[in-house]
């Protein structure tokens, strides 16, 4: 039975080569797979791309330490499911509420672009903990790679099942798949995602998570 996380993982060369060099750069950096983080049983999972170099590859929890943190946890917290609007580190106060945020990929990957092998090699880790989801919950997709790592996870056909901001996918098992833009610096600085529109796929997520209970 494949384990949720293991932060012994070495099994991309690439990637694994990748946190020894920055690890020598950045001798405090945390440069391991980073674990999910929040509820174990929580009904809302949500699913980034990978950590980010100056952000959860240096503290070590998902989202924080970098600009693609700053929207997400404000919003988690707008919401109810975080206590505090700010993850500074990860050995600060906050916590999630029926809430849990994990990676497609949970390495560093060079220039932020895991190859299609590293992702499916990765996979199999999602996989497990999608098996860990009740019916009723809801999966947040942050972005296409999140998206395609969701439905490689389950086993679902990508044509069956199209991105985009704000969409809603019932899967088989039960679940939901919401998908967002990523709150990425680049896509919150062009405009492409907004505060609005990513409250407003929270202000879903909200709903449905009333509606299924």
């Amino acid at each position: 039975m494949t384990k949720v996380f293991d932060i012994e993982c070495r099994r991309c060369p690439r990637l694994a080569g990748f946190l020894d060099e920055v690890k020598l750069k950045n001798p405090d950096y945390f440069c391991k797979p980073v674990p999910p983080f929040g509820d174990a049983n929580a009904r809302l999972l949500i699913v980034g791309l990978a950590p980010g170099m100056h952000g959860a590859n240096r503290t070590g929890r998902p989202f924080t330490g970098d600009h693609a943190g700053i929207l997400l946890y404000e919003t988690l917290y707008k919401y109810g499911f975080a206590t505090q609007s700010q993850s500074v580190s990860a050995d600060d106060s906050l916590r999630l509420i029926n809430c849990r945020i994990s990676n497609a990929v949970k390495c560093l990957p060079p220039e932020n672009k895991p190859l299609p092998v590293e992702i499916a090699t990765c996979n199999q880790f999602l996989a497990a903990e999608l098996q860990n989801l009740t019916t009723n919950s809801v999966i947040l997709a942050l972005g296409n790679v999140a998206h395609l790592a969701v439905l490689k996870a389950f086993g679902l056909k990508i044509k069956d099942y199209k991105f985009g901001h704000a969409a809603q996918h019932a899967l088989p098992k039960g679940q939901i798949l919401v998908d967002s833009y990523h709150c990425s610096r680049y896509n919150t600085q062009t405009k492409r995602l907004t505060e609005a529109m990513f409250h407003n796929v929270f202000a879903q997520i909200q709903s449905l998570l009333v509606k299924e209970n």
